[in-house]
């Protein structure tokens, strides 16, 4: 499964889900907040902008956002709400594609990093936002941890979300390290539709290290946007990553 294959014009129209999931206002109100907080008075860079969930607020906000993304389709989508000038995008992938200019903030949100699928890719992913920023800038990820503590021997799957009309699940391959995200929406009819996505799993520790490597420092670890503490039981997590300033 490529993933511009993944994100094509059908999955662009479906994408957007105005006032809930994660387009929910208790969901981007939070993520909106955070990221205009952390880029201060600078500009943003968004690795994989998709549709504009997070840029088009944010830039509404003020904070001028430039986007990097792999799906045409996508990106058609976003323009549906931003122009160019207002949100510049650049076609490509998060990994290696340069945008002009420098930043004080990098981010990648809703677990994205994962849909590199190599370790090799993942840590080019940080250094491409290394790059990009100018010292003391940040790079923030938003990242699940893998349920891994869930799957009793013999088995390679967990349902992570159940309720009216959808499922979602997820089949592991723990010697890649290797996880495919399954979404099943339904009504009461016997059809079903699938949407399918692969990803690399990441553990907070290797995150880290990965952001060592481009030298960037842990700044912040929480569990979410609203700054909820990190523990052993968050299935997610929300890392502030920045660059040492000159010494």
């Amino acid at each position: 499964m490529q993933q511009e294959k993944i994100w094509d014009a059908d999955a662009a129209q479906r994408y957007d889900t105005p006032g809930s999931g994660m387009f929910a206002p208790e969901v981007l109100g939070p993520t909106v907040d955070r990221l205009a907080q952390i880029a201060e008075d600078g500009a943003a860079l968004e690795f994989a902008i998709g549709t504009g969930r997070v840029a088009v607020p944010l830039a509404g906000r003020g904070v001028p956002v430039t986007g990097i993304e792999l799906s045409l389709p996508m990106v058609e989508q976003l323009r549906a709400k931003a122009d160019e000038a207002t949100i510049p995008v650049i076609i490509g992938d998060m990994a290696t594609t340069v945008a002009p200019g420098k930043y004080t903030l990098v981010y990648l949100v809703y677990n994205t990093i994962s849909n590199l699928l190599t370790q090799d890719e993942q840590v080019q992913c940080f250094r491409n936002a290394a790059r990009h920023l100018t010292p003391g800038g940040r790079f923030v990820i938003e990242l699940w941890v893998p349920e891994l503590r869930k799957l009793p021997p013999g088995q390679t799957a967990t349902v992570w979300q159940s309720e009216p009309g959808y499922i979602g699940l997820d089949t592991y391959d723990v010697l890649r390290q290797h996880v495919v995200s399954h979404h099943f929406r339904f009504d009461e009819t016997e059809q079903a539709r699938l949407f399918r996505s692969p990803h690399r799993y990441i553990w907070p520790a290797e995150l880290d290290l990965m952001a060592q490597l481009a030298g960037f420092e842990l700044e912040t670890r929480h569990a979410d946007w609203a700054g909820a503490a990190f523990t052993a039981e968050s299935r997610s997590h929300v890392s502030v990553y920045r660059i040492p300033t000159a010494q």
